[in-house]
């Protein structure tokens, strides 16, 4: 597969009734993280949270997470728009409505919300609304997916500061996502981890060099 087939996509999310119809069947998920050695699937610890982030092409974006101490388990997907189940290549026509997304899986007593979110803040560049870099179409938006309304307000107070350094840094305003999270679809198993498993693979993660001040 040509990373060039990635950058052919629309530019305007479809609407429920444009979308792709989808399919009931789930994406089968590998038993095991390959570089945590954690369950993909829950149930998750009682007292683990989790958080849904889109930077981008999620390839490297899973790896900027797994690498977090305190991180019980990542895994990419989509999720976002309206088709249940969708495959990668109904994902990258730009008709399901899902962004490229990783579910992180934390342990709060090691690692907090607000270091996530600095990790993503800084791992990419949120002012360039349905794109990231060469990777052009609504599956690459800027995406925050909160389980709960206290993420929802940290989420939304972060853009804010963050928004303040880019600014001073003469950069445009944040374009990211910031919702509750809907229902969350793994992809496919070759997508999981994939700069593991492919250590020399493609990641067109680039961040805009301004320091997020949480």
């Amino acid at each position: 597969m040509s990373i060039f087939d990635r950058h052919r996509t629309p530019a305007v999310i479809p609407t429920a009734e444009q979308a792709l119809p989808g399919r009931s069947e789930k994406m089968p998920v590998p038993a095991e993280h390959t570089v945590l050695k954690t369950p993909m699937v829950g149930p998750f610890p009682a007292d683990f949270q989790q958080l849904v982030f889109g930077l981008g092409c999620f390839w490297g974006a899973e790896r900027k997470f797994w690498q977090q101490a305190g991180v019980y388990t990542t895994a990419v997907g989509y999720c976002g728009g309206y088709t249940p189940n969708p495959s990668y290549h109904e994902v990258c026509s730009g008709m399901t409505g899902h962004n490229e997304v990783v579910l992180v899986v934390f342990d709060p007593a090691i690692i907090s919300a607000k270091k996530l979110l600095t990790v993503f803040w800084e791992s990419h560049n949120p002012t360039e609304g349905m794109r990231q870099g060469n990777d052009i179409g609504t599956q690459y938006r800027s995406g925050i997916y909160c389980s709960d309304e206290a993420q929802l307000a940290l989420a939304k107070a972060s853009a804010e500061q963050y928004q303040q350094a880019l600014s001073k840094a003469g950069l445009p305003e944040i374009s990211t996502e910031i919702v509750m999270a809907a229902e969350f679809y793994y992809a496919e198993d070759y997508h999981q981890q994939y700069l593991d498993k492919n250590p020399g693979g493609y990641c067109g993660l680039g961040g805009t060099g301004v320091s997020c001040p949480l």
